[in-house]
């Protein structure tokens, strides 16, 4: 039996499009589909009302399909349409790129906003990233996410929309909360939740719950430069990253890679037992 957790708030119409297509995917792929979730600005706690649906999930092969010298595609696609995005990755794709550092699948394995989960699955693979996720790799991505999106859209302090600051915001919010809990590897999803665990200074907090505010009731926040405050936020905490997670090579790590080969094993066939 799948958990699922779908807020009142979103529209029944497409959220039932959306599992009319898990299903034609499950049938015409031959795959099962343990956790398939929101991955957008909905289930990072700042929608607005004309917000994309942002459906990720991560679907698993029968075994005999990985053993063969012609593996299939590690990622499903459906087409764009409307407010509509649903695709998805192989499991051995998003273990691959938990072992990377890659914090996508994290964050999808963390998201309150289910369609379908199987928790057991979901629960073994976060323990996994417990184990095996390296703490500075997963700093550095949101590093590069956020630098990224700094430098694309307010390095110049023209006016921009507004909406953006969150993009930018986010990965900030997500490096504070790392350099403040050095034992752990895995930040909530959830932006309100990073930023209640991460205390960021109080004006910056000021401004971003008025936007957070706006963002949840209006079509269009408008064009304005970034403001001083989050400005000052998010350039000090990718000051502060580059400091504490300096890029450095990563040798191979034979335990963890053992590790993330017996969870591949493992979890296929805890999913076609299900």
């Amino acid at each position: 039996m799948l958990h699922r957790n779908i807020p009142s708030s979103m529209d029944s119409a497409i959220v039932a499009e959306i599992d009319a297509r898990l299903d034609a995917i499950r049938s015409s792929e031959g795959v099962a589909i343990p956790l398939a979730i929101e991955s957008g600005s909905r289930a990072w706690g700042f929608p607005s009302p004309d917000s994309d649906y942002d459906c990720r999930f991560v679907f698993v092969r029968p075994m005999a399909q990985y053993l063969t010298p012609w593996p299939r595609r590690d990622v499903i696609e459906t087409p764009l349409e409307g407010e509509l995005d649903v695709n998805g990755w192989d499991l051995g794709k998003a273990v691959k790129l938990l072992f990377k550092g890659n914090a996508v699948i994290i964050e999808w394995l963390t998201s309150p906003i289910a369609y379908g989960v199987n928790e057991t699955f979901r629960d073994v693979f976060l323990d996994l990233a417990q184990e095996i996720a390296d703490r500075e790799m997963i700093a550095r991505h949101y590093l590069h996410l956020g630098i990224g999106q700094r430098n694309t859209y307010f390095a110049d302090q023209k006016a921009v929309s507004l909406k953006k600051v969150f993009y930018a915001l986010r990965p900030a919010a997500a490096l504070r909360w790392l350099r403040h809990h050095p034992e752990a590897s895995v930040a909530p999803m959830h932006f309100q939740t990073l930023l209640e665990q991460c205390e960021p200074p109080s004006d910056g907090q000021a401004v971003v719950a008025e936007l957070t505010a706006k963002k949840a009731v209006t079509r269009e926040l408008g064009k304005a430069p970034l403001p001083k405050p989050i400005a000052r936020f998010i350039d000090d905490e990718f000051e502060a990253a580059t400091a504490a997670f300096p890029a450095q090579s990563q040798p191979l790590d034979s335990l963890r890679q053992d590790r993330a080969e017996t969870f591949f094993r493992d979890a296929i066939d805890l999913v076609w037992r299900a």
